[in-house]
């Protein structure tokens, strides 16, 4: 198991990808290729909390992290996520830092937070650690809060002062309709609103995430301040190679 959280507060830039086809294949191929963490995507993806377990243990061969979105921000959501095996969970949906307080407190065992203790689990060994060893799944687990609407936005300083946020990610389609500019990527006011969310994490000591589905401009948003970056969806992949192979056979 990779310690993400070490890594993730101290700056270091790491590269993921969102897993969509609800494939554990895809999953391991994904986890093989490079990438620092993969996400199984349980809001948009084809996955669902049946075929988690499948998924974490293809990426648990891996030197990846294996990351999980749940549905919501419930507390079984995220509880059922990480008693499974997941080294952290990123949060949807989330607009005010009082929803983000309640989510995060479900990512860690009592007195630090409100997650149910079972210690048979797999996301806590399994019963090889004891009552005195929660301390260090706590502390390994990663917390990413998803930054998706223009009240996020407005909240970032907020909600990155919280213990327990990591990572705030942002979602560029969801923030960039909640701003009334969708798909404008180049707008001053999506740009003005990235901006906030780096100096938030900054002043505080965490992690600034960001979803890019174009390589190219990879190096740009690492120079806004972005460190954990999602290069797009084993699902993109697929449909791009695809598309490319055929337009390559002279037909597209």
């Amino acid at each position: 198991m990779t310690d993400i959280r070490a890594r993730a507060l101290a700056g270091e830039t790491l590269l993921g990808v969102f897993l969509v086809l609800d494939s554990p294949l895809s999953a391991e191929i994904c986890g093989r290729a490079g990438y620092d963490w993969v996400l199984i995507d349980l809001e948009h993806g084809a996955a669902t909390e049946a075929s988690l377990l499948a998924h974490l243990h293809a990426v648990g061969g891996t030197p990846a992290a294996a990351l999980v979105r749940p549905p919501s921000g419930e507390r079984l959501r995220i509880g059922r996520a990480l008693d499974l095996g997941a080294e952290g969970v990123m949060v949807p949906r989330l607009d005010t830092a009082d929803q983000v307080h309640e989510a995060v407190g479900y990512l860690r065992y009592p007195p630090a937070g409100g997650r149910g203790v079972a210690l048979r689990t797999r996301g806590a060994g399994l019963g090889s650690r004891g009552h005195d060893q929660v301390g260090e799944v706590n502390e390994r687990t990663l917390g990413i809060i998803q930054i998706e609407s223009a009240t996020a936005v407005a909240e970032a300083d907020h909600i990155a002062a919280i213990d327990g946020v990591d990572v705030l990610f942002v979602g560029p389609t969801d923030l960039s309709h909640s701003l009334g500019v969708p798909g404008k990527f180049a707008d001053p006011s999506y740009l003005a609103a990235l901006d906030t969310v780096v100096a938030a994490c900054v002043r505080h000591g965490k992690s600034a995430g960001i979803l890019l589905y174009d390589s190219a401009v990879v190096a740009r948003h690492v120079e806004l301040g972005f460190r954990f970056i999602g290069l797009g969806a084993d699902g993109s992949f697929v449909a791009n190679g695809a598309k490319a192979i055929l337009a390559g056979a002279g037909r597209g």
